[in-house]
């Protein structure tokens, strides 16, 4: 999800300074997502379940809508829906994605300035729905995100699946601030992660994407994230109140470096580590 963050300001001199040239979208599709990687996963996840093909999926807080867009250029039948609050970054999306699909493409994907607890006729009969990075942290409470659980579970089809990621272990709520090189040192730039205002009784984070270049200029605060670190258990649980018949873990497996190495299996049992990223998978 791409939220737009007012306070976000680039390094003061355009002619100078490689950020405020930068455009923090770009930045965030090629540091955070993986949209190739996210839509196999579905895709075989859904096939390897319903033994069929998936053709109808709707993005929630889409934000620039990169998965909807990958989702129709995979195949001339998939259709797909992207959601999201922001009318600045669907115009983004629009511009910037949208556009680059091919005319037949364009005409089997809308995007939508509405809430995910409304999605609307054009958002429901859903084979997939995807609330992906982390996005459906925004709800802060049970009330909250039951409601939304059970918005999505009313927009699935029959035998419709959602799809969420999380992520966890024992620094979730730490306060701290990593760093990760993105391209070439000379012409790519540095992803900075920083976690704030870490509440242990709330579980609630305050969160900041920043981005550095090669000459010393910054982009402070282009995109900023308050959430509840909500845990596996207790989101297993808010799915099957709303209905939902069965839930999976997809955990990611190891590549005997310290980090994961981007394969998910189901797993009822997961390894007590510093920071994880699994997948839910809810079918109705």
């Amino acid at each position: 999800m791409a939220r737009r963050n007012p306070e976000a300001k680039p390094y003061p001199d355009p002619k100078k300074h490689m950020a405020a040239r930068a455009d923090r979208h770009i930045l965030y599709q090629k540091a955070v997502q993986c949209v190739t990687a996210e839509i196999d996963f579905v895709e075989a996840t859904f096939q390897s379940l319903r033994k069929r093909r998936a053709l109808r999926l709707r993005e929630d807080f889409c934000g620039t809508a990169a998965s909807a867009c990958e989702w129709v250029r995979r195949r001339p039948a998939n259709t797909a829906v992207g959601l999201d609050l922001d009318q600045p970054t669907l115009d983004w999306g629009t511009q910037h994605n949208v556009s680059k699909l091919t005319p037949a493409q364009r005409k089997r994907i809308a995007l939508l300035n509405r809430n995910v607890l409304s999605p609307g006729k054009e958002g429901r009969g859903m084979d997939a729905v995807l609330a992906m990075n982390f996005s459906w942290w925004i709800f802060k409470t049970r009330r909250e995100l039951k409601q939304y659980f059970s918005a999505v579970r009313d927009s699935l089809a029959p035998d419709g699946i959602f799809f969420l990621d999380i992520y966890g272990g024992w620094e979730s709520l730490k306060e701290q601030t990593d760093r990760r090189q993105v391209g070439g040192k000379k012409n790519g730039f540095k992803y900075i992660w920083q976690q704030t205002n870490c509440n242990a009784i709330q579980n609630t984070t305050l969160c900041y994407i920043h981005f550095a270049f090669p000459d010393g200029s910054k982009m402070r605060k282009a995109f900023s994230y308050e959430w509840r670190v909500w845990q596996i258990p207790e989101t297993r649980e808010l799915l099957e109140e709303c209905g939902f018949r069965r839930t999976t873990v997809y955990w990611e497996g190891d590549d005997n470096k310290g980090g994961g190495n981007g394969i998910f299996t189901p797993s009822e049992a997961g390894e007590c580590c510093p920071s994880f990223i699994a997948y839910i998978i809810a079918e109705r």
